[in-house]
């Protein structure tokens, strides 16, 4: 028995997907807060044995531990506009220790969802070995809360027999319509190109980057849940905290120039300024340093961005939000 937690939001819906559809099949079950009945739509279809509401869960998974045969950890508080850390501190933080205790004790393989933002502005790089995790300086409560969990893992003597931390970079795709402000840059240049025909991307506020220049490492969802679910079967490699993004930098304007390409319309691009409430820990660059995969064997190859964007666009943004 497996579970995923987070199960009805972007990432822990689609790696649902993603565990239906291997030959081998999984028995599944699904932990996430049940009321937000919004998010619904992302397990319709989807073959999960059973569903535990968040706040239950801890105890569920205390008593029925022995039937576990690993956990996925991707349920969070992913908003990095929230400002009350308490909330980052009970769901992010102690939820996480917990999950993480009750592995250890029954000697089950945790995978959790870190983040990219736990390397702030990124002046310390983006190298995922963990004595670098000691250096690094989140820009706001939500990375500082990952961070924190990063580095309280690596201090603990007792783990599960495997685990592995995931950074996210920024991920994209099907089934993160309910995110809202949180949702990717290709959701919102969608539904703006879609309703104003042009996409207004934030102003660099910075002398060092020209106006869409801002790079990001984009990924799409289907290769980060076919990444997460080839490293749960292969028992071989090193646990730990693993980048997972392509590895490549990809320019705003690059983005939604495929976008544009996609719709098959003519560009149209202008720039706003950058909201003030997130302006100062906002992300001028990031770009995940993959290597330490190499010892893994795990193949973390990606397809090129223009052809996730295509795949999006054609096949669920402009098929009415369909989910995958």
């Amino acid at each position: 028995m497996i579970i995923v937690t987070g199960a009805l939001g972007f990432i822990g819906s689609a790696l649902i997907r993603e565990l239906n559809k291997r030959e081998s099949g999984y028995d599944l079950v699904a932990v996430d807060d049940f009321y937000k009945d919004y998010k619904d739509p992302n397990l319709k279809g989807k073959n999960i044995r059973e569903w535990i509401h968040r706040d239950i869960f801890l105890e569920w998974l205390d008593s029925t531990r022995k039937n576990v045969s690993a956990v996925i950890h991707m349920g969070a508080r992913t908003d990095t506009a929230e400002q009350d850390k308490a909330i980052f501190d009970r769901l992010n933080v102690k939820y996480s220790k917990e999950i993480w205790r009750i592995c250890t004790e029954e000697k089950i393989p945790l995978i959790y969802a870190s983040s990219a933002a736990t390397y702030g502005d990124g002046s310390e790089g983006f190298s995922d070995e963990h004595e670098l995790t000691y250096t690094l300086e989140a820009l706001n409560p939500y990375g500082r809360s990952k961070l924190e969990f990063d580095q309280w893992v690596l201090k603990q003597e007792d783990h599960p027999p495997r685990w592995y931390g995931l950074r996210f970079f920024n991920v994209f795709g099907p089934n993160e319509y309910h995110k809202g402000r949180m949702a990717s840059v290709v959701y919102h240049a969608f539904k703006q190109i879609q309703e104003t025909g042009e996409m207004k991307l934030f102003r660099s506020h910075r002398e060092d980057y020209e106006d869409g220049e801002q790079k990001r490492d984009f990924i799409y969802i289907k290769d980060v849940v076919r990444i997460i679910v080839d490293l749960l079967n292969d028992k071989s490699a090193p646990s730990g905290i693993y980048n997972l993004g392509t590895g490549k930098a990809r320019t705003f304007n690059d983005l939604v120039a495929a976008i544009f390409q996609a719709l098959g319309q003519e560009k149209k691009i202008s720039f706003i300024d950058t909201p003030e409430d997130i302006r100062e820990a906002y992300q001028y660059y990031t770009q995940a340093d993959m290597s330490k995969w190499d010892q893994t064997g795990v193949d973390v190859s990606t397809k090129r961005m223009e052809e996730s964007v295509e795949d999006y666009v054609k096949n669920y943004l402009a098929a009415g939000y369909k989910v995958w």
